[in-house]
Parts: structure tokens; sequence; C-alpha cells
């Protein structure tokens, strides 16, 4: 990241006096160049505290030192050891609101015990867990340091992502601040891309968007650049923009009221769909995703997830995610309803769907890494929002 330091212009200066008394002309030209050289010093210790400063902020997001350390940034470390997801209540009771849930491997901070609960911190959650169901103590730091992966957290409001390493790249998706994003390659060397570009020419780019890119300058420029893999898609992005944390994955907020609580539902009747379509989906929460799968609980890929999530009621869509934005009436963001899809893709082709289940938040299965998941509806810019019951 480039730093400007603004300086005051510093003019050469006569210093004159109606009468020139003797002595008075040599030390006023000493004063003068004594107070310029104090002004340079005081300038150049500026720039040398701001570039120590920008160290330390490097050091602080450094995309390499802290994989050791994965397990040893909670007070008291917490793994969740379940197959599938795990419900966090706002008290100790089953009977409890959820607020939350945990998945496979999610980290939290236990705060304490009450009978056979524990109170966990993991992210923006913080409620009780049934403790049967945490990894702690050298178990749970053992597991850290196999799950932990590097992750990236977009520090501006959105984000744009290319699909090459280069300012000449063509923009192919947005990311969103509120998400955090697994790093695919944060070492990027000239013999990897020259692999990659053969493997992925004509797939995610084609010839004129290559012969477009100064390779000469993008092959000297890789140190700036990372990868990230959203979904089952890569995407390079300049490191400048991005703050990064060896970590756990935490669990995300929600609510069963969400889906139906501010949403403009129509009929009770529909309504009650919506309701029952979100409920259905959330038992797999946490399940595996598996490339071209169809079966909930052994693996899907996202549009098998949304197709067999509308077929249990009856709801018949297509197999592929591009078929079923053709298939579903185009709706605006600000009348979403729970049940909606959301389509992604890269260069305004769709690769990707999931399903809207109330408070900002979609369910998909996302990929070989996460499974099936909660993520922020805008964690990257839906290319088409969709309605199947209308």
């Amino acid at each position: 990241m480039a730093f400007s330091f603004k300086t005051d212009a510093c003019e050469s200066a006569a210093i004159t006096g109606e009468t020139s008394l003797a002595g008075m002309t040599v030390y006023l030209d000493r004063f003068y160049s004594a107070s310029v050289k104090k002004k340079t010093d005081d300038r150049k210790e500026q720039v040398k505290a701001k570039k120590n400063n920008r160290k330390k902020v490097k050091k602080k997001s450094n995309i390499y030192d802290t994989l050791a350390n994965a397990g040893f940034k909670y007070e008291n470390l917490g793994v969740a050891n379940v197959s599938g997801a795990l419900n966090v209540h706002r008290e100790a009771s089953e009977s409890s609101a959820v607020v939350g849930k945990m998945t496979k491997d999610n980290g939290c901070d236990i705060k304490g015990t009450k009978g056979k609960w524990s109170h966990i911190v993991s992210g923006k959650v913080n409620g009780y867990v049934l403790s049967k169901y945490l990894l702690t103590g050298d178990k749970a730091k053992s597991r850290a340091k196999s799950v932990a992966r590097l992750r990236a957290i977009v520090n501006t409001k959105t984000l744009n992502v290319r699909t090459l390493p280069s300012i000449d790249s063509k923009i192919c998706d947005t990311l969103s601040q509120e998400e955090e994003y697994t790093v695919g390659n944060s070492d990027i060397k000239k013999e990897w891309l020259q692999k990659y570009i053969k493997k992925n020419l004509n797939k995610t780019f084609g010839k004129k968007q290559l012969k477009s890119v100064n390779k000469k300058a993008m092959y000297q420029d890789l140190n700036n650049w990372i990868m990230l893999s959203i979904d089952e898609q890569d995407v390079f992005i300049n490191k400048d923009f991005l703050e990064f944390n060896y970590d756990l994955s935490k669990a995300v907020t929600y609510s069963s009221s969400d889906t139906s609580s501010g949403q403009n539902n129509g009929s009770s009747g529909k309504g009650s769909i919506y309701s029952k379509l979100v409920a259905y989906a959330m038992k797999f929460l946490g399940n595996k995703y598996v490339w071209g799968g169809t079966s909930l609980t052994n693996g899907t890929d996202c549009s098998g997830f949304t197709m067999r999530i509308y077929e249990h009621f009856g709801y018949k869509i297509p197999r592929v995610s591009r078929s079923q934005a053709a298939f579903t009436k185009t709706v605006k963001a600000s009348d979403v309803k729970v049940g909606d899809l959301f389509f992604y893709g890269n260069n305004g082709y769709i690769s990707h769907v999931a399903m809207y289940i109330g408070n900002g938040q979609i369910i998909h299965a996302s990929n070989h890494r996460d499974g099936i998941k909660i993520s922020n509806a805008y964690y990257r810019k839906p290319i088409k929002i969709g309605r199947v019951i209308n």
C-alpha cells in the first residue's frame, strides 16, 4: 500500500533589513538555515515513524506468521465436534431461543460452564451450547492446528476481484466487508500462474482477455497479489485491500424467527411454506459438499441442494444453477423473501445458487472445505435473485 506524505514547499528567502547592522545579517542567515535544517530533520523523523508504523501494521496481518498460534488465540479454546450443526442457545436450556449455529471445527472461547452447558463466544455469537459437543484443552489446540485456514477479510465496504492477478484483467465479481474468505494461494509464483492460465484458458477467461493483459508487468508484480477460493471458483485480488488471519471458522448468527419476521411473505399459507423450506434446509447445515451430488445427507453441490429442498415440498425445479435462474421469476433485492434463490457467478455467467433464509443470510452448499453453510447474502454480488413460488 503506497503512503503519500504532504510536505510544505521550502522556498529560498533573502533575509534583509532596511539598515544593515554589524553581524545581524549573518545571524539571521544562520538562524534561517538552522530552522530549515530542523524542519527537514523533523520531516525525516515523521517519514521514518510512518514507515515504522506501516511495518507494524503489515506485521499485524502478516500472512505467514500465525499458523503456529492458531490454537492459542483463545483464552479458553473450544472446538465444535459435530457432524452437522450445533445450536447456540440464548440461555443454558434447550427450550431457550436459538441465537446461532456452530458447525464442525468452529472455534469459540469458553467463558464458563453451567451444569452440562458451556457459555461460549464465537464471532458475533454469544450463548450456550452443550459441553459434550466441544473439544477442549490439548485436544482442541491439536484440532485447531490441523484445521485452521488462512482467511482474508476485506477492509473496504466492497471490493472488486479479477480473473487474473493484474489490473488489466477483467473485474469478475464484487466481495463484501462482512465476510471472511478462504485464501487459495498466498504465494503466487510465475511457474504456478503459467500452469493455472493454461488450465483455465477458455474456462474462466478467454484468449482476448488474456491478450489484453501486460504479462511482463503481471509476472513482476505477483508479490502484491493473492488468490481467493470462493465457493468452487478462484479469483485474484491485491493484498493491500485485505487483512489476514490464520484462524478457525466461527459460529454464525441465526434465529428461527428470522424466517417469518420482517418478511413480506404474502398469504399465511405461502408464509408457512417459506418457513418450512428454511426449517428443512437448516437440518442439513454442516453436511458435506460433493460436486455433481444431489444427496442432502451424503453430499450435494449448490444446485442439487436447492433442487432437493424444493422437491421435498412438491416443487420441481431444474438441476443446474443456470437453468434454475432461467426458471425463476426475477425479483428486486428490496422485495426478497425467504425461500428466494440468489444466483452468483463470474462475468455474468451464473455458476452458484443459494437460498435466502432471512436476516440478510443465505444457506448454500458452498464448497468441499465448508460444506453446507450460512453466509451473508451479499458475500459476493448476486447476478440474479429468483422466486420459485409466485
